[in-house]
Formats: structure tokens, C-alpha cells, sequence
């Protein structure tokens, strides 16, 4: 066995014992999903009010936990380049709810957002896992509306009938949106839970 298979066996070692903690009751685990320079990381780092102003793409994936009402939020914030994706299914086990994000003001890949998204909700693993996607960007001029986000124009969500799914405006780089959105999904998923 060569060094860099050794290494990659080390790093799926670790992976499976992180993914596998014992979660205590009033904690949930999130995977935050979305295209490369969606707004992933500065969304988690808003949230958990960390310096925004050195944000560089993610290469593999960041966890950090997050306090909100009550419960901690386990984040897996997994990197969205096209090379990246195919490694996203690595997370799903144990997955308490999806966190999405899109560029509202990328129109031109908003047809490959919405087929990650449908890729995601047709994962066996992640089957009736609710879906929070945050339409980002909303700062910007030209920004697609929720409304937009959620229609044909954008993911065409409004016939998803298997799970609930909201989406939230939002600025990750204001922090508009941020908490609202998760308060609305800490609801849902907690309601699930019981």
C-alpha cells in the first residue's frame, strides 16, 4: 500500500468516528450544501460570528458548532466544486436536515443547482430529511427573489411533496436571513424528532 493510500485510509478512519458521535438530545447535525462560491462557509461563519473578511473556497469540508435556541448545530459545510461533489454522499449518514445554498444572483447556474438539489433528495440516505435553502445574496443587485428561487425559474421546488423545504433570503454577508431560516428549520426538525 503506497503512502497516499495510507493516508486517505487514515482520513476515512477519522471521518467515520466524527459521523458517528453520540449527539446529545438537543443537538443536530447539518450538512451545508450548494456550488462552489454559493456562500457556505461565510453563511457558517456568520452564524457563528467568526471574522467573515478572509474567506477562501473550501477545499473538502469545515465542522463547526453553532448555538441557536437552545440546540447545538453540528455543521459539516462540505466543499461545492464540481471535483468535490461526487464525495458529498461520504456525509449523509445521521444527517438531521440539509442546509442549501444557492447564488441568487448567478443565473446562469441555477439549472446545476437545481439538479444537485434534486440529486440530494433522491439519495436514499438523505430520504425525508428536511431542506432549508438559503437564496443568498439577496444583498446584491439582480439577486433572484425567494419566490424565484423556489419557483420554475429557479429549483422548481413547489412540487417537492416527500419533505419539508422552505426557502429563506438572505445576505451571509449581512447575516440578514441567517437566523430566521435556522429557527425555521430547528422547528421543523425538532417537530420530526418527536
Amino acid at each position: 500500500m503506497c503512502s497516499t493510500e495510507i493516508e486517505i485510509n487514515k482520513f476515512e478512519e477519522k471521518l467515520s468516528l466524527l459521523r458517528n458521535l453520540k449527539k446529545d438530545e438537543a443537538e443536530l447535525r447539518l450538512l451545508m450544501l450548494g456550488l462552489d462560491n454559493s456562500g457556505k462557509t461565510t453563511a457558517l461563519k456568520k452564524l457563528a460570528e467568526e471574522d467573515i473578511t478572509t474567506i477562501t473556497p473550501t477545499q473538502g469540508f469545515n465542522i463547526k458548532s453553532v448555538q441557536l435556541n437552545g440546540f447545538k448545530l453540528n455543521v459539516w459545510d462540505i466543499g461545492g466544486q464540481k471535483h468535490i461533489r461526487p464525495y458529498w454522499k461520504n456525509y449523509y449518514q445521521n444527517t438531521d436536515a440539509i442546509v442549501y445554498l444557492v447564488d441568487s444572483v448567478d443565473k446562469r447556474r441555477i439549472d446545476e443547482a437545481s439538479e444537485e438539489l434534486a440529486g440530494l433528495m433522491e439519495e436514499a440516505d438523505l430520504a425525508g430529511v428536511p431542506v432549508l435553502v438559503f437564496a443568498n445574496k439577496q444583498d446584491l443587485l439582480n439577486a433572484m427573489t425567494a419566490a424565484d428561487i423556489m419557483g420554475s425559474e429557479g429549483l422548481d421546488l413547489t412540487g417537492v411533496k416527500d419533505r419539508w423545504i422552505h426557502v429563506q433570503a438572505c445576505s451571509a454577508k449581512t447575516g440578514e436571513g441567517l437566523s430566521e431560516g435556522m429557527e425555521k428549520l430547528i422547528q421543523q426538525t425538532s417537530k420530526k424528532a418527536e
